[in-house]
């Protein structure tokens, strides 16, 4: 029997999350210590594009984990604590990791993504859109920009590309212009 098959009779052909009927596919929990079904869900493209792209994620959408969290399945169990750390700031998902309890090895295996990890103090980079930034993206200036210590004069629309971040100020980012390596301030620039 394929591993979907087997999926959809243990899940009664429902996303293991919100249970809907449509778009259902599996996913790999990542940082899995075991394989197969122990290793995977049935989800709905719904669910699969919200863990996938943070930007479309609706917090209002994973209030199914309300129930979905208390599943006898630890790949289920995983991903709903993955998701409820990843919405923390929502303010609700904290109740709910609050009644949540994972051993210790399930513990583990939910941190091994870097969910639950304070990052208070981790720096993070933003372009003049609140676009967050990571080092080898690409960005456009929106603004002529003089270089200090030089003639040299960065022009609006010009494109920066595999910047890199600044590790102690996040207001800084560096890349190439005209072949020279240039300090950057992150609100003269537009993620592309």
């Amino acid at each position: 029997m394929s591993l979907e098959r087997r999926l959809k009779q243990r899940s009664d052909s429902k996303c293991e999350f919100c249970a809907s009927e449509e778009n259902l596919k599996v996913y790999e929990v990542p940082k899995s210590p075991k394989g197969d079904l122990e290793a995977n869900i049935l989800i709905c493209n719904n669910c699969f594009g919200q863990i996938e792209n943070p930007e479309t994620r609706d917090a209002n959408h994973w209030r199914c984990l309300n129930d979905s969290m208390w599943s006898t399945e630890p790949p289920v169990q995983i991903m709903a604590w993955r998701m409820l750390q990843r919405m923390r700031s929502e303010g609700w998902p904290q109740g709910l990791l609050d009644m949540m309890y994972l051993d210790e090895e399930m513990m583990d295996w939910a941190k091994a993504e870097g969910d639950g990890v304070d990052k208070t103090n981790e720096l993070v980079h933003r372009d003049s859109n609140g676009v967050i930034l990571q080092a080898g993206d690409n960005v456009v200036l929106i603004k002529d920009l003089k270089v200090k210590g030089s003639s040299m004069v960065a022009k609006q629309g010009t494109a920066v590309r595999r910047i890199s971040l600044d590790h102690e100020n996040e207001t800084y980012i560096e890349g190439r212009v005209d072949g020279q390596q240039i300090v950057i301030i992150t609100e003269y620039v537009k993620k592309i």
